[in-house]
């Protein structure tokens, strides 16, 4: 296990959002009990609506010169999106899964997570956040991510308030995967019905676990000279076990840092690479 001494550079994300809203208390502190109920997820969606993820080469309007910069956002894609057969300039496919927010019986923070079908063909039983890739009539990512929530678990977008998107993951297979961040203020009027032939299981976790050391493992990869680390948490609810781990789990962290504006205390270590300027149906990151 990887420990983080202090030394790592402050997270830009949580940054921004302190510079876009300093009169914002820190309504998910743990510490934080004078918000309940609906008023205080009123306040988290208005907190959440000034942050702005900072610019990447992966954004849709960067300029040319973004081929073969500098990204910093790894993560194992839940399906292998297929890569063209004719080499190009590089412009990622494009992908958005659901974190949608719920106030628990206890009174935490929980997001409603997914466990693979055993029966599909990759990445079978794998927990993963609802979500995948854009279809042509999507108007943006929250609509994307919302529409295939609903596909995969039954979860009416009319009930989710879509009020962020976090900065965009590049995947192992050249998925540009964008965290979308929504709302559940009536969580009795979800009513799971996963898709059995994508979803075996429909669950939730308290957010505040993904910037704990509790329960939490790392691995080291070394790719080029480059060190990162790959996060594995382990969860138990209703004596069922699941390990969130990957793509998943580097989006909880990112987006657990954000709402409750803290650092977790390990090092998230995501590796340097460069976006290639062309691709072709073999180009894979490592």
């Amino acid at each position: 296990m990887h420990r983080d001494q202090g030394t790592h550079p402050k997270n830009p994300m949580i940054s921004a959002l302190r510079r876009a809203s300093p009169s914002i208390p820190l309504l998910m502190d743990s510490a934080q009990t004078s918000l309940r109920g609906p008023q205080r997820l009123t306040a988290l969606a208005h907190q959440l609506r000034l942050y702005k993820p900072p610019p990447t080469p992966l954004d849709d309007d960067a300029n040319d010169e973004a081929a073969g910069k500098v990204v910093s956002q790894l993560g194992f894609v839940e399906s292998a999106a297929p890569i063209t057969r004719d080499p190009q300039k590089f412009r990622p496919k494009r992908a958005a899964v659901l974190i949608c927010l719920f106030e628990g019986d206890a009174g935490d923070l929980r997001v409603i997570l997914t466990k693979r079908s055993s029966s599909l063909s990759s990445h079978s039983g794998e927990v993963a956040l609802p979500g995948g890739k854009a279809e042509e009539g999507d108007k943006d990512d929250g609509d994307t991510a919302t529409r295939e929530a609903k596909e995969e678990i039954g979860l009416d977008p009319s009930l989710v308030n879509v009020v962020s998107v976090l900065e965009p993951f590049l995947s192992k297979h050249l998925l540009r995967v964008v965290p979308v961040v929504g709302i559940l203020t009536e969580k009795e009027a979800f009513k799971p019905a996963p898709n059995p032939a994508e979803v075996e299981t429909v669950f939730d976790a308290p957010l505040e676990m993904f910037i704990k050391d509790e329960n939490r493992r790392a691995e080291e990869i070394v790719w080029l000279g480059n060190k990162y680390l790959i996060h594995f948490f382990d969860y138990e609810t209703e004596n069922k076990k699941f390990l969130i781990w990957g793509l998943t789990a580097g989006i909880l962290i990112r987006a657990a840092s954000v709402v409750y504006q803290r650092q977790p205390p390990f090092l998230e270590q995501y590796p340097i690479f460069k976006v290639p300027r062309t691709v072709n149906k073999d180009t894979t990151l490592p």
